[in-house]
């Protein structure tokens, strides 16, 4: 019987997070700064429940929190860190919610909060698509990268949208070799 619970605790499970949601661009641990630093380090969202990035995310989005549980709504709450200058003390929180109330045809917003001097501040809204962190920086802060494409810069205070992003370098293309050339014969 108790087999029996269990495996239905699992599929009632399964109804509250549909696994639509549980499948992300994003792997189940905490990113790890690259061993170089010449490329985007991109950010790995993970749930963590009971930890103290867990609860401060949570704390930070408590008013989305509490109006999903009015609609009868339970948000998955991923969470990431990673740093963004060369002060360690300024350490981002990356955090996105999921649910199907919560994210749309875009797919679920990450919201970035800086923590400096004690205190946690947002400093980039609501983006949608998978996140990196770049090697370049502006003000002192590390560019963000958001979907591949579209660069977001530090002007001081928060994160602007930029120019797009440069793209990859590609190969040299190889110059083909002229086509011999036929001579005409006049006869």
């Amino acid at each position: 019987m108790r087999f029996g619970l269990a495996v239905a605790s699992i599929a009632v499970m399964g109804l509250a997070a549909p696994a639509s949601f549980a499948r992300t661009h994003h792997a189940a641990t905490n990113a790890a700064p690259a061993k170089d630093d010449t490329g985007p380090r991109p950010v790995v969202l993970s749930a963590q429940p009971g930890t103290n990035l867990d609860q401060v995310a949570r704390q930070l989005n408590s008013g989305d929190l509490a109006d999903a549980a009015k609609h009868n709504d339970n948000p998955v709450v991923l969470v990431a860190s990673a740093p963004l200058s060369s002060d360690r003390s300024d350490m981002a929180l990356f955090v996105q919610l999921q649910s199907a109330r919560l994210c749309g045809s875009a797919g679920c917003s990450t919201s970035v909060y800086l923590r400096h001097k004690g205190g946690w501040k947002l400093v980039l809204d609501s983006v949608s698509g998978a996140i990196s962190v770049l090697p370049s920086r502006h003000n002192g802060m590390h560019d963000l990268l958001i979907d591949k494409n579209d660069r977001w810069t530090w002007n001081g205070s928060s994160y602007q949208d930029g120019a797009p992003a440069p793209a990859a370098p590609s190969a040299p293309k190889k110059k083909a070799p002229d086509a011999p050339q036929k001579k005409l014969l006049r006869g």
